[in-house]
Order: C-alpha cells, then sequence, then structure tokens
C-alpha cells in the first residue's frame, strides 16, 4: 500500500503536460494528468481505440470533439465520457493554475501474463 494526493507536486522538473499512472489493472487504467496553459499541438486528435473518461479535479480546460461545433467547457467536478474512436483535442487549460485531471482508460491495458 502507498499513501498519496492527487495534488502532490509532479514529480519532474520540467514545463511539459504530466502524466502519471495511478492504478493499472486488467483493462483499466487510471491516470493524473497535471496542464498549464498546455493544449494538444495544432493538427493533432487523440483518437484511442478504447473509452476514457475523464474529469477536472481542479482548474479549467476546454475540449474540441470532431463534428461538434461548440467547445466543451469543463470546470472543477465536470466529467465526460469519451467513447473509442471519438476524435477530441485540448484546445485550453488554464494558465493561471495547474488543472488536475483523471483519466480513466477502459479496455486500455492488456492482460498482463
Amino acid at each position: 500500500m502507498k499513501l498519496d494526493n492527487l495534488f502532490a507536486p509532479r514529480r519532474d522538473q520540467t514545463d511539459d503536460e504530466y502524466f502519471e499512472p495511478l492504478l493499472e489493472r486488467k483493462g483499466v487504467k487510471l491516470e493524473r494528468i497535471l496542464s498549464r496553459g498546455h493544449i494538444t499541438p495544432e493538427g493533432e486528435w487523440y483518437d484511442q481505440a478504447y473509452d476514457e473518461w475523464v474529469m477536472v479535479v481542479k482548474g479549467a480546460a476546454q475540449l474540441r470533439i470532431d463534428g461538434r461545433d461548440t467547445l466543451v467547457n469543463m470546470d472543477a467536478g465536470d466529467y465526460i465520457l469519451l467513447p473509442a474512436h471519438c476524435r477530441h483535442r485540448v484546445e485550453w487549460t488554464s494558465p493561471e493554475e495547474e488543472t488536475v485531471w483523471l483519466a480513466l482508460h477502459l479496455d486500455a491495458v492488456p492482460d498482463k501474463q
């Protein structure tokens, strides 16, 4: 057992967006993402082969879903399920404060044998 905290400082010294696996089991991966002004690079999209449930725990963000005219505004407590192959991108995260995300990837981790 290991006690940790979602709001703990990042474990590296870079300014890059930070991805930290919290739990991995057969078919499930939970990760913490820390963003401050980070966006998906222009012209790039996430197009995952698995469902992703994502929640903003602290901060704020905007997502673009391919095929939708309006952005999805996300504040602390907001969550969304992105089905497999739902093309999406992060258009904005707050530059003033760190945005803390929880991302739950379903059917993303193969059976480890």
